[in-house]
């Protein structure tokens, strides 16, 4: 069989070596403060239904969601709310969040019994998905209910798990794969169900070699689903990419997945809809790679949201030397943090510490017209051109030489012998363009709807 790829993209450094064969861990917060920002998603942030001096249960819903872009939050400690303020959090600034003092016990509300597979219809899943608080856990933070619900179901011919995890240092996802493929396979299936005339594709990176000897043979016998392999390629587990790669069909900026018949969803996301539609639980952990250089114990983790990445970071050794830079996050589209007394959110994936030798920035020279950006680009831009634009701010011309069709992937950063800001300056401007609809028109489709 054919290994789907696209044209460009890059082969970074990976360093998933570092923590690819270290099992998953389970840490619990042993903090007596637990944080749960109340925006964890794409949309406006949860409503508390909680107040300070109310006591609280593991798994119960302590936010509730403001609009259809917003999504439910639990408590993933028990314990006694103390104050309901802002707190800072990973990706700069502060968030209203709600602080739980932790008792220690996690005592759980009491949980109904499983579901049996064969009950399921497509308002149950549905409901019980957007019940528990999941959203997409590759990055954007899209509530997960939203996906399965699209404006025309019948028409969805594709329900694809990205199983690729193309980030550097980034290996949660593979680890997830190898202990727990039945919990993944699982997934898949009950979304299957909401989508009744589409296939199954577990699109995995070609050198995941295990990986797709265990899926193959879990999934020989289900007609629906099959296996497909991807070449090993940075940014090859983005949307557009992947989705190109195993059907050979184009999305362009202004589309979403379901345009063309299409929805994908990360490994992590399909496991937490298993365990919420069959079993109740909402979305409480997540799977989070600690790794870098500078960690004394790479590994990867199950971890209570709310829960400080410094404590995480203890864990896992703590730094056997002080890093120059740590990301949340890869190092392709991580953001470097500098206070890490924040917590664990359900959009965390990852946290990387790296040592000046790895860190090390370039000096950044004049342009050397080498077009190795515009080779890279996975969306066929001009990215050097795109930067003009930015730094000129002419807008119309950004928009002319379709500087809105940028993933933000920062493989033209990457890639560029001169260490131009091209990824930065693009985004900056993207960003400012897609935030005002009537300058973006169906560009911000993904942000309002």
């Amino acid at each position: 069989m054919a290994i789907g790829t696209f044209r460009g993209g890059i082969h970074p450094y990976d360093g998933k070596e570092l923590s690819r064969h270290t099992r998953i861990r389970t840490v619990v917060p042993h903090s007596d403060i637990v944080v749960f920002p109340l925006k964890q998603h794409m949309g406006r942030p949860a409503v508390p239904v909680v107040a300070p001096g109310d006591p609280v249960l593991t798994g119960q819903r302590i936010a509730k969601a403001d609009g259809e872009f917003s999504a439910d939050l639990h408590a993933s400690v028990s314990g006694v709310v103390t104050a309901i303020r802002d707190f800072h959090v990973a990706g700069g600034g502060t968030e209203r969040s709600i602080i739980i003092r932790n008792d220690g016990r996690f005592s759980e509300i009491p949980y109904p019994e499983p579901r049996r597979f064969e009950e399921l219809t497509d308002a149950v899943i549905i409901r019980a998905v957007k019940q528990a608080g999941i959203v997409g856990m590759g990055g954007a933070g899209l509530p997960s209910h939203i996906k399965l619900s699209p404006e025309h179901p019948e028409q969805i011919d594709y329900v694809i798990a990205n199983c690729v995890e193309c980030e550097p240092y980034m290996t949660s996802d593979y680890r997830r794969m190898v202990e727990n493929p039945g919990k993944l396979i699982n997934g898949l299936r009950i979304v299957l169900k909401v989508f009744p005339r589409a296939r199954g594709i577990l699109a995995i990176d070609e050198q995941l070699r295990d990986v797709i000897r265990e899926l193959r043979s879990i999934t020989r016998d289900d007609p629906r689903i099959y296996v497909k392999r991807v070449q090993t390629k940075y940014p090859q587990g983005s949307e557009r990419q992947l989705i190109y790669a195993v059907t050979g069909r184009t999305l362009n900026g202004k589309m979403l997945p379901s345009d063309i018949g299409c929805i994908v969803h990360n490994v992590d996301t399909l496991v937490a809809v298993n365990q919420a539609v069959m079993l109740y639980e909402p979305l409480l952990t997540r799977l989070i790679t600690v790794s870098g250089d500078c960690v004394a114990k790479p590994g990867n983790f199950r971890v209570r949201i709310g829960m400080s990445y410094d404590e995480l970071i203890e864990r896992a050794g703590g730094f056997v030397r002080e890093p120059a830079l740590i990301l949340d996050g890869g190092t392709m589209t991580g953001r470097r943090i500098r206070d890490l007394h924040v917590p664990v959110t359900k959009m965390s994936s990852q946290i990387v510490a790296l040592s000046r030798d790895r860190a090390e920035v370039m000096r950044e020279t004049a342009c050397s017209r080498c077009a190795r950006c515009v080779e890279a680009c996975p969306n066929h831009l001009v990215p050097i051109q795109l930067l003009r634009d930015a730094e000129r701010q002419n807008e119309d011309a950004f928009i002319t030489h379709n500087g809105l069709e940028c993933c933000q992937c920062q493989s033209c950063s990457y890639i560029c012998p001169s260490k131009l800001p091209l990824s930065l300056r693009i985004t900056e401007m993207r960003e400012s363009i897609v935030s005002r609809p009537e300058k973006a028109g169906d560009y911000s489709r993904r942000l309002f709807g």
